[in-house]
């Protein structure tokens, strides 16, 4: 994610990563969601007296409200940040991700974000998440399929790719498709590039 945030980044902009010691390697309930919360605050504290800004790379934005509170810098959240972009002029989004039990998790942040009548819904894989992440190949296509749905049956007119995880599929997919694909890292790039300028 750090590499794919420091390809999105103007040139000599200093991209620094930060990986939570414990917790499970991807979110995929709405309990690990929870219980990241307080990792995302532990990190961003850590690391606000070295850096401009803060981006929260998990696509439910755990800790973002609390962390925004407790800094003096812009904080913003991947999906806050791709719901914006995809929502843009008025734009009807989808999202199209790999993790069903967080479907309701990720609907209650576009109605957190003020999105909800610009939300066409989410479209699901229906293969193990972990086990698609391992497997780039078939984690494009099964998402290419979800995103046609989003379009096709929902009516989408810009698809989210939910995921930070998602993130290298999420590039190759906007090559595919003629609407807009948003790849949230990228998309939380210059959101907060754009709120410190």
């Amino acid at each position: 994610m750090v590499a794919i945030a420091g390809v999105a980044a103007p040139r000599g902009t200093e991209i620094v990563g930060a990986t939570a010691a414990l917790g499970p390697p991807m979110i995929t309930t709405a309990q690990e969601l929870a219980a990241a919360a307080p990792g995302v605050v532990e990190m961003g504290l850590a690391a606000a007296a070295m850096v401009d800004g803060i981006i929260v790379g998990a696509f439910g934005d755990p800790g973002l409200g609390q962390l925004r509170a407790l800094v003096r810098m812009p904080v913003v959240g991947i999906a806050e940040a791709a719901m914006l972009e995809a929502a843009e002029g008025g734009r009807r989004f989808g999202i199209a991700t790999v993790t069903p039990a967080l479907a309701e998790p990720i609907a209650e942040r576009v109605r957190d974000v003020g999105l909800a009548e610009r939300y066409t819904g989410i479209r699901l894989t229906l293969d193990d998440p972990i086990a698609l992440t391992t497997d780039p190949v078939r984690l494009v296509e099964v998402l290419a399929e979800a995103v046609r749905r989003s379009i096709d049956c929902d009516g989408a007119g810009a698809v989210v790719i939910g995921g930070g995880p998602l993130g290298e599929a999420a590039i190759a997919l906007a090559a595919r498709f003629a609407t807009p694909i948003i790849a949230p890292i990228p998309a939380a790039v210059r959101h907060l590039l754009r709120t410190i300028r």
